[in-house]
């Protein structure tokens, strides 16, 4: 996985955005001295509200670097976050809030199945959703042109998962899900590369109802497959009782977890001894990033607390659309998308950012971390 120092990105960002303020790209608006707004659907209630506060802290941060450089043809950004609540009905009306109140860009979503139903709330409005979080493939399965994921997509997590299990040597692999759009996407793309010649055997695919206390019933359906690894592909609430469970009922083998699952309260729910050696498919959290100590340490002063998942690529998001902004000289949203199309190298954490014809990144930049004393570290690169 490429990695960027701070250094690299904030001076790329002072170029683009101190050639946007200098009025270097032509705006088909540039009378609206206004603010241009950036809007986000995240978590700030319900299971996932612990994520929703990352990554906008995450977008604001690009927010207040960009408008200190000028801001966007001298106009400054401005963050509005909605709470989505992880819920689809709740996110749909954030989403409709968000396109009254005039957004340029959304840089939210980080539910899949929360996130779907706002896809044709912002593209009947031609808003530009630049996606940092929420992975489903169903994203993109839709091609709409305003849609674009900033994040590696439920096909690519499959591949990784299925690259760490050969590498590890697991030989019979229960995956479980919880029937949500990401995390059944998952689950049924690892599952079909399972039933593949050559590799690890498929010893069942079970789901779980998120929400309840009690998974002795799954866990026994599982444990009679007999197998020596187990994949969860949903979030960390369920995830850290079916780590903790799962131990208790006296499995011994391999556990790894999908991306939603990469949060310090996995660690918590399960207890740190079930969660040692707990593995995770996932794209790059700031821990993990080689040189962002700088980036960390700007987030700290901040926010005052540690950034956590999706923070970095949310402020990614935000500086990805201010790029696209600039070139397109203005806010027009099918000229945005154009330019979000035609990005070929802009300088993010992940990374040079091509997006392919599908919208999705070019590399997926999943690695394999696991849990050691207590948190998740990088343990493998997949190179």
């Amino acid at each position: 996985m490429q990695k960027l120092t701070l250094g690299i990105v904030l001076g790329a960002v002072s170029l683009a955005v101190s050639a946007c303020g200098q009025g270097l790209l032509g705006s088909d608006d540039a009378e609206d001295s206004g603010p241009i707004v950036i809007g986000m659907v995240v978590p700030l209630s319900g299971a996932s509200a612990d994520i929703g506060p990352y990554m906008k802290n995450g977008a604001q941060m690009a927010v207040q670097e960009i408008n200190a450089r000028g801001g966007v043809h001298g106009r400054k950004l401005e963050l509005r976050a909605e709470d989505g609540a992880c819920d689809p009905k709740t996110a749909v009306a954030a989403a409709s809030k968000l396109v009254a109140a005039k957004i340029a860009v959304s840089v939210g979503g980080y539910c899949s199945g929360a996130t779907l139903p706002t896809l044709p709330v912002f593209d009947r409005a031609a808003i530009p959703m630049i996606i940092p979080a929420a992975n489903s493939t169903e994203l993109v399965e839709q091609r709409l042109k305003h849609v674009f994921l900033l994040n590696g997509t439920g096909d690519q997590q499959a591949l990784a998962a299925m690259s760490w299990m050969a590498k590890s040597g697991a030989k019979r692999v229960a995956v479980l899900h919880d029937n949500t759009s990401y995390s059944k996407d998952i689950a049924t793309r690892t599952t079909a590369a399972l039933d593949e010649p050559g590799g690890p055997e498929k010893t069942g695919l079970d789901a779980v109802n998120p929400g309840e206390s009690d998974y002795s019933a799954n866990i026994a359906n599982v444990l009679k497959t007999k197998p020596d690894f187990i994949y969860w592909t949903g979030y960390y609430q369920e995830g850290g009782l079916l780590v903790r469970q799962f131990r208790q009922a006296g499995y011994e083998g391999d556990f790894m977890v999908g991306d939603g699952s990469v949060d310090a309260k996995l660690v918590k729910i399960a207890g740190a001894k079930a969660a040692e050696g707990v593995y995770a498919t996932m794209t790059q959290t700031p821990g993990t990033i080689e040189g962002a100590g700088g980036w960390i340490a700007s987030y700290k002063q901040k926010f005052g607390s540690e950034p956590g998942p999706y923070s970095t690529q949310s402020y990614d998001a935000v500086r990805v659309a201010a790029e696209a902004i600039g070139k397109a000289g203005g806010t027009d949203g099918d000229k945005v998308a154009k330019q979000l199309e035609a990005i070929d190298g802009f300088p993010i954490f992940s990374g040079p950012l091509r997006f392919t014809p599908r919208h999705t990144l070019s590399n997926g930049g999943f690695v394999i971390l696991v849990v050691k004393d207590g948190a998740f570290e990088l343990h493998d690169a997949l190179k």
